[in-house]
């Protein structure tokens, strides 16, 4: 499970793509707090900021053509087996979204990819 550096979303391949709002859906839903090495630094921001993320993934795939399911437009929906959010308080934007996606996180994310003979 990661999530990409945020600058590689537009030009991730199909199947990448799609993982990723597989792996942001699971997050959002239960797999919320449940540790994982390469997503922790998720759990010590607001799940909002997780939600902002997803908008990139969303809106990246839509841009393609991909119908993903609306209701993860809306920043309480978590899932069919999972409660939503009563009313999830949303946080300023920031650019990157998470801190932790800085140069470094951008060259490791590129060197998974190149083991996947993917290069951007």
């Amino acid at each position: 499970m990661r999530l990409w550096h945020q600058s590689l979303i537009s030009k991730l391949p199909r199947q990448q793509l799609l993982g990723q709002h597989r792996e942001i859906c699971a997050l959002r839903g239960n797999g919320w707090g449940k540790k994982h090495a390469t997503v922790n630094y998720v759990f010590k921001h607001s799940p909002y900021k997780l939600f902002q993320f997803h908008e990139l993934v969303i809106n990246e795939m839509h841009i393609r053509g991909y119908h993903p399911n609306e209701k993860w437009e809306n920043k309480n929906y978590r899932g069919t087996s999972c409660e939503p959010y009563n009313n999830l308080k949303s946080v300023k934007l920031t650019d990157p979204i998470y801190p932790e996606h800085n140069d470094e996180y951008l060259k490791e994310c590129l060197e998974n990819l190149a083991n996947k003979d993917i290069y951007i």
